[in-house]
């Protein structure tokens, strides 16, 4: 078999030199022969379309774990992973997208009030759900759902075990971080200002946070929250996130994570050091980069959605998500059609998987306006 050298390899796949070394440290191009002396690459003819597929997953933007995974896969398989890739892809383009229409629309003066009706105004019918789930002594978690505003937090950290159970509250900087933002229920925010009144909400949540921390006598890791919040302003959903608590969309029958985990593993994937499969018993999953803690000022993600009728969104704590896979939550949300039954059976399928940790969720529908004479209640 005539061998191709990493130079004539490399012109023949459009891949320099620099990328086939570091393909072959991450074991998606292996070459057949190393030279033991002068440790010279040489390829095989044959894996001149493994390398293609290589570059154009490249072109497309995926992390090197991702296409680990599309090349051991059959084609079905791969195609599969890469359709479910683009998908995500999309949706990240689309919040981006929003944000900077929004944008646009406040530099060119078309901004309106959050209360002011438009042709056809959105409702939301919600439900939320907290549970402490199988394992834990406390609940450390809080869901919260109101006519403008959405939100889950995952307290952490804090001596809650050196104190008696009635003497502090469990969740205590979970319910500051949330309390900070129902000030910005519907009423009170203009559009035009309504990214820098949720970044000050941030700022108050985390300020809240330290507040409650000092009442806490100390412990092993300070106390600290994640926060997914998401503002109803009656045709855009404007949301906060921080921490690995997430945000979903159902839409048209697919699910998509419109949130970005800020811990150390999801660094790793972006990286392309570390699958999504390997991510999942990673010993550290759970660590973050980005946190409420009043102290280390982590900056929250802030984006902008157009709603749509017929859109279904989740909001949960890592409770869930790392108990319910994506499968699981898409089957639950595009087949429970109650919200509040929905928010149930998300909790008893976490409790089922083992429910090592607490829960919390909130979903919530956008739905046409009820027309004179219909009776629609909001959970």
């Amino acid at each position: 078999m005539q061998l191709l050298t990493i130079g004539a390899f490399a012109r023949a796949t459009r891949l320099s030199i620099k990328a086939l070394r570091l393909y072959d440290e991450f074991g998606l191009l292996r070459p057949v022969r190393v030279d033991p002396v002068s440790g010279y690459r040489y390829y095989a003819p044959e894996q001149v379309e493994r390398a293609r597929l290589v570059l154009w997953l490249r072109r497309l933007g995926m992390p090197l774990a991702g296409i680990r995974e599309v090349c051991e896969q059959p084609p079905a398989g791969a195609a599969d992973l890469v359709r479910s890739f683009w998908a995500q892809a999309e949706a990240d383009v689309a919040a981006r997208r929003d944000l900077a229409a929004f944008l646009v629309d406040h530099l060119n003066g078309k901004d309106t009030a959050m209360t002011a009706t438009t042709t056809a105004p959105l409702e939301i019918r919600y439900a939320a759900l907290s549970d402490i789930g199988l394992v834990r002594p406390r609940n450390q978690d809080t869901a919260y759902a109101g006519p403008g505003l959405l939100a889950v937090a995952d307290g952490f950290g804090g001596n809650w075990g050196s104190a008696p159970l009635e003497a502090i509250s469990p969740a205590a900087a979970s319910e500051a971080a949330i309390d900070a933002f129902k000030r910005l229920e519907p009423g009170i925010v203009q559009a035009a200002d309504l990214l820098n009144a949720l970044q000050d909400a941030v700022d108050e949540a985390d300020r809240a946070v330290l507040a409650a921390a000092a009442t806490d006598s100390g412990g092993e890791v300070d106390p600290g929250t994640t926060l997914t919040a998401m503002l109803w302003t009656g045709s855009q959903l404007a949301l906060a996130h921080i921490g690995d608590s997430r945000a979903y969309l159902l839409r048209d029958g697919e699910l998509f994570q419109i949130t970005h985990d800020h811990t150390v593993v999801q660094s790793l994937i972006d990286e392309g050091k570390l699958s999504r499969d390997e991510a999942a018993s990673h010993p550290q999953r759970s660590l973050l980069t980005r946190a409420l803690d009043g102290k280390s000022k982590g900056q929250p993600e802030l984006q902008v959605h157009g709603a749509q009728a017929g859109d279904r969104y989740l909001l949960s704590t890592d409770g869930l998500t790392t108990m319910v896979t994506d499968e699981e939550l898409l089957h639950i949300l595009s087949t429970v059609a109650d919200p509040e039954e929905a928010v149930r059976q998300l909790v008893a399928q976490a409790n089922q998987a083992g429910g090592p940790d607490n829960i919390a969720c909130v979903v919530a529908d956008v739905v046409e306006p009820a027309r004179q004479g219909d009776i629609r209640i909001s959970l």
